[in-house]
């Protein structure tokens, strides 16, 4: 089974800095691997058993330059990294990068795609289901658990009040939680092997792609004046101390 794991790059969040007009900046801001997406990659380590081949595979821009996290990635048990790099997939919305994402996986052939939830950016929970609808293929969100049984697959999925099981042959689209495992920390042993993993750099022009008209844009992302704390100090237990203190909870939840 060939198994294609798909992750974004995203600011490092301790980096991004808030600028007087409530903007964002990302100028001093590291990349790395979406957290959402390292649960997808532990999947797919977990899934594959001996024989099968795991890839790695990531759009977008500027970010994709960071050697760092390419050994990153390949240290947490993909054969090779499929990198697509182009200026135009830098600020790419849901809609581009699955158009992006379908058209390299087609190119490089598979049996499962594995995506998760969201990004830990814009967290729009769009993308893998955009994959699946493209490529025409089966595809189910919120897997919690993936088990393998001959050439099939039994995913299940937490409901509101019920476990679903569905049973599904490949070729497949899943999109996995966070609940689904807890990412393993790579051995040195396992970093020093990544960097001698083959990575494949391509453009958009080598998988045929370019964008199409959007069907929505991104205007600006803001953030909201942070009210200043009020500092206020009841220095006693007293009945008048905590009827005050009480008026104060009620008028800032109002």
């Amino acid at each position: 089974m060939k198994i294609i794991t798909c992750f974004k790059l995203v600011p490092e969040e301790q980096d991004i800095v808030i600028t007087p007009e409530h903007a964002l900046s990302f100028d001093y801001a590291d990349a790395k691997i979406s957290q959402f997406d390292l649960n997808a990659i532990e999947a797919a380590s977990q899934l594959a058993s001996e024989g099968d081949e795991i890839a790695a595979l990531t759009v977008g821009g500027s970010l994709l330059q960071n050697s760092k996290v390419r050994k990153d990635v390949l240290s947490r048990g993909p054969h090779s990294l499929y990198m697509v790099q182009d200026m135009q997939l830098e600020h790419a919305l849901p809609r581009e990068t699955a158009q992006a994402l379908a058209a390299a996986a087609e190119k490089i052939g598979f049996d499962l795609m594995l995506f998760g939830e969201g990004s830990g950016d814009l967290y729009a929970q769009q993308v893998g289901l955009l994959v699946g609808e493209i490529l025409q293929l089966p595809v189910i969100n919120a897997v919690n658990n993936i088990q393998r049984e001959g050439d099939r697959l039994v995913v299940e999925r937490t409901l509101e009040d019920d476990v679903e099981v569905i049973e599904l042959t490949l070729p497949a689209v899943l999109c996995v939680t966070s609940d689904i495992n807890t990412p393993h920390i790579p051995s040195m042993k396992a970093i020093l092997s990544a960097g001698k993993k083959p990575v494949n750099q391509w453009q958009a022009s080598d998988i045929a792609w370019s964008p199409t008209s959007p069907l929505a844009e991104l205007l600006e992302i803001t953030v909201p004046p942070a009210t200043p704390r009020k500092h206020i100090i009841l220095d006693n237990d007293s009945p008048e101390a905590i009827a005050e203190l009480a008026e104060h909870l009620k008028r800032a939840l109002i």
